[in-house]
């Protein structure tokens, strides 16, 4: 047994299967997870000393890579000035402008601590807003574990086995409307029956949460008109999309508005950190300002800060870094393509900007549906070959694939040459 197994065996006696977050514990596609020790640029080493190249990206906040000199600079520089204070800070206010400077729709935002606590609070501030209690969400989308968005969830519940989740009351749901991603008659069918009832509509404008799944056009300008029409709120929820896009992140790639968005551990360079942000009007609703409560003794930490600011000042002091990662990445799951097609496997190949995902099936994934007629055990092999052979994959078909501006043209080629092995 090597120092992985062990590590991850002794895990189990103390920690619900092993890990903190379901998805890593490898059991989807029947394995067990090497256990990181550290990284480096484009590169994880587990505590058996063997390397891989990264496709994860801690779920993708790692744009830049790990271990930017920059921002490793920035955390050290403020962790010597302490490590919390649960209090006002300069460099929060710093963040805040920051945000509001990158992504135009937001005129106030408020940091949190996860991009679940971000769409819990965008969500109940909406309620407050429209003195309404319904949303809509999507089948497939993940917004965090949170009880209410808890239904036809994405990530890691397509793969665990729960139906939902247990230990959620219905009541707790039943405010919960759901419609299939892309299928916009399905969301006009729900405002025509209960308009007056919907506070928001929360969608992740690029589903990646069961595989990488694009809007189809005029998806995301249709949930605009109805919201419109109807007096709802329209979030966004850029957790994964934020700043990995463009500057503005998906909302300025499709020229569509949200009312409000929510961000995640970008914004924390992978520090846990989120946000939710938007119009003044509703965001003031937010306490001490508004009725609506929401707080966070920790929110706002300012090492946390510190990194999230120096990276997404890089990004937007160099737009050319997203031209090229983008045209790099194109390439990349461009030649996925080829490899698939001249090995005449009927597999799909989803992807935009630099995050994507290949689906074992031959149907065309556009929503939950479709995506869950892929061959989890045919990924599954899949996966495991890849991380065997030294590339980091992602352990479950309904994740995406991050390139980050780190990857060097020798890697993007050595993996390709393990996906031609492996297919």
């Amino acid at each position: 047994m090597d120092k992985s197994e062990q590590i991850f065996s002794e895990g189990k006696k103390y920690i619900p299967g092993g890990v903190n977050s379901p998805v890593r514990a490898f059991a989807s596609i029947e394995s067990t997870p090497p256990v990181i020790k550290k990284a480096d640029k484009a590169v994880l080493w587990d505590e058996d000393g063997n390397s891989y190249i990264d496709f994860v990206g801690s779920w993708g906040p790692m744009i830049l890579g790990h271990n930017h000199p920059l921002v490793y600079k920035s955390v050290v520089e403020a962790a010597g000035c302490g490590l919390s204070f649960g209090a006002a800070t300069k460099i929060e206010v710093d963040m805040a402008k920051l945000i509001c400077e990158m992504v135009p729709s937001i005129e106030m935002v408020r940091m949190v601590n996860s991009g679940t606590e971000a769409v819990m609070s965008a969500v109940r501030v909406a309620r407050g807003y429209t003195h309404r209690n319904k949303i809509i969400k999507f089948d497939g989308c993940y917004h965090g574990h949170s009880d209410g968005l808890l239904v036809a969830a994405g990530s890691g519940v397509m793969t665990a086995g729960v139906p939902d989740c247990a230990g959620v009351p219905e009541n707790v749901t039943k405010d919960t409307l759901t419609a299939s991603y892309n299928r916009l008659e399905e969301v006009e069918a729900h405002f025509k029956r209960r308009g007056e009832e919907i506070a928001a509509v929360v969608v992740e404008p690029v589903a990646a949460n069961m595989g990488v799944i694009l809007p189809e056009p005029g998806f995301l300008e249709g949930l605009r008109k109805l919201c419109n029409a109807y007096g709802a709120v329209l979030i966004f929820d850029e957790v994964i999309t934020g700043f990995r896009l463009g500057p503005g992140g998906a909302q300025e790639y499709f020229h569509v508005t949200p009312d409000l968005t929510t961000l995640g551990k970008i914004i924390g360079a992978g520090m846990p950190v989120g946000a939710y942000g938007g119009k003044r009007e509703i965001m003031e609703m937010a306490a001490p300002l508004g009725p609506v409560y929401q707080a966070g003794t920790l929110s706002g930490n300012p090492v946390a800060m510190a990194a999230g600011i120096t990276l997404l000042r890089i990004l937007k002091e160099h737009p050319e870094y997203y031209k090229k990662l983008n045209e790099t990445s194109d390439a990349f799951f461009g030649k996925i393509k080829e490899i698939i097609k001249n090995k005449g496997k009927n597999y799909r190949v989803n992807h935009i900007a630099s995050l994507g995902s290949i689906f074992f099936t031959g149907e065309r994934v556009l929503d939950y549906v479709t995506a869950k007629t892929a061959d989890t055990q045919a990924f599954g092999r899949y996966a495991r070959a890849m991380i065997k052979k030294g590339i980091y994959v992602a352990p479950s078909q309904f994740e995406a694939m991050f390139l980050s501006m780190a990857h060097t043209k020798e890697q993007l080629e050595e993996t390709l040459k393990k996906i031609e092995e492996i297919i």
